[in-house]
């Protein structure tokens, strides 16, 4: 093995483009297409096929997400060691998680036993193992973006690239399972890994990382003040926008009483945020990652106001309410993404963990899911609301839900954006 094998090299340039945003990106697509699956799907295929009870259900799958929450900083600290080897080492864990991966999805839809102890028990070591095998590609995928560098323009094209064909592989996720059935669902997820896979073999390479002297500690991104604050900033703004997506069927039942029109307000959601990054990554150019990510909380904040007002068969204005939230979306994916990048580099932590920093952060994404249901539905109970309710208390509880408590979070988040990172971090 020769001498540059062995010592860092500079990353190469990001020339942008398509062929390196595809390359880099493709992978976000099947990652983001097997969450929906595993999130909303599973549970009513489990309970429905199989007859298992939901309460049962409901608590083996809280049980699991939480062992794969809790396992992701590990998993990032096992990454920054495979950054700091040859490039080889990187991909043969990518392509064996891969592998598990589309196996264990499988095998969840299509369990080789029977009984109801027997489904669960199979259903809970399933899970645990797709979840680690998606994590351990998720935090790959998210600390090679992030070891390319770049200023705050660059940054933000190559978050905007991974979260934008995210949001393609939502939209096909929502769709596939119902016209072509669970089988062709995980063929075709199979084939989209192997693709992605393929192709960020084949994207700019990440500097080889520096092994450091000894082990990091495992909460040594935790150490960083603007770290923490910006991890504080994520996490309610998150919890803020899990809350309406925890809601919005109930919402739209309900409130709007306009199921025929979920497919119609769902793409018109998810395709506004993908079509929106690039307006997003040009805004960064004009006011900076920060500020823009402030715009975007300002959006979401009137355009919940506005829902707030919407009432039964209000379809138009309910489109254009999913349009602008998903507008709002795409700052909420694209611009955090690239601050964390910022924060990395300016720790002198770059090319050593990244794969750290992300596991943390999709700790948070995951804690604002489960924080987004642990508020809300108590909330929605306490209030009298249950599913199918028409009395106006119960609209009026499910609208301040839905509507008013995203805008109190959102509120929140844009103080804490304001005076713990715009004030501190932002060179005047």
């Amino acid at each position: 093995m020769n001498a540059a094998a062995t010592t860092p090299q500079p990353a190469p340039a990001w020339r942008g483009g398509w062929a390196q945003g595809l390359s880099y990106g493709g992978l976000g697509l099947p990652l983001a297409f097997v969450a929906l699956p595993l999130y909303v799907v599973l549970p009513n295929h489990y309970a429905t096929a199989f007859g298992i009870p939901l309460a049962t259900l409901g608590a083996l799958l809280l049980a699991a997400r939480l062992f794969d929450a809790i396992a992701d900083p590990v998993i990032g600290r096992l990454a920054d060691g495979w950054f700091t080897r040859p490039p080889v080492v990187v991909m043969t864990a990518a392509v064996a998680a891969a592998v598990v991966l589309a196996l264990g999805f499988r095998g969840l839809f299509f369990p080789a036993v029977e009984g109801t102890t027997a489904l669960l028990a199979w259903c809970a070591v399933l899970l645990c193992i797709t979840y680690l095998s998606y994590s351990v590609l998720a935090v790959v995928h998210q600390a090679w973006g992030a070891r390319l560098g770049g200023d705050e323009g660059q940054r933000a094209r190559i978050v905007s690239w991974r979260e934008g064909l995210a949001l393609v592989g939502v939209l096909v996720a929502s769709v596939l399972p119902s016209v072509a059935g669970l089988g062709v669902t995980t063929i075709v997820f199979a084939v989209l890994l192997a693709l992605g896979v393929a192709l960020l073999a084949r994207a700019p390479q990440p500097a080889l990382g520096r092994a450091p002297a000894a082990p990091p500690s495992l909460v040594e991104p935790l150490r960083v003040g603007a770290f923490r604050r910006l991890l504080a900033i994520y996490l309610v703004n998150g919890v803020a926008s899990a809350v309406p997506a925890t809601l919005v069927l109930f919402f739209i039942n309900d409130r709007l009483q306009a199921k025929a029109f979920e497919p119609l307000f769902l793409a018109s959601y998810f395709a506004a945020g993908a079509l929106s990054m690039p307006l997003w990554v040009r805004l960064v150019g004009r006011l900076g990652l920060a500020r823009a990510w402030l715009a975007g909380m300002v959006l979401a904040i009137v355009t919940f106001a506005w829902a707030a007002l919407l009432g039964e068969g209000d379809v138009v204005a309910y489109t254009l309410v999913c349009i602008a939230s998903g507008v709002a979306l795409g700052a909420d994916l694209t611009l955090p993404g690239a601050l964390l990048a910022g924060v990395v580099q300016r720790a002198g932590h770059g090319e050593r963990l990244e794969g750290a920093y992300f596991g943390w952060w999709n700790f948070c994404t995951k804690l604002n899911l489960a924080l987004a249901a642990g508020v809300s539905l108590p909330l929605l109970q306490a209030f009298g609301y249950e599913p199918g309710s028409r009395s106006p208390e119960a609209l009026q509880a499910l609208t301040l839900a839905y509507c008013l408590l995203p805008c109190a979070l959102k509120l929140g988040a844009t103080a804490l954006l304001w005076i713990f990172w715009i004030r501190k971090e932002t060179p005047r």
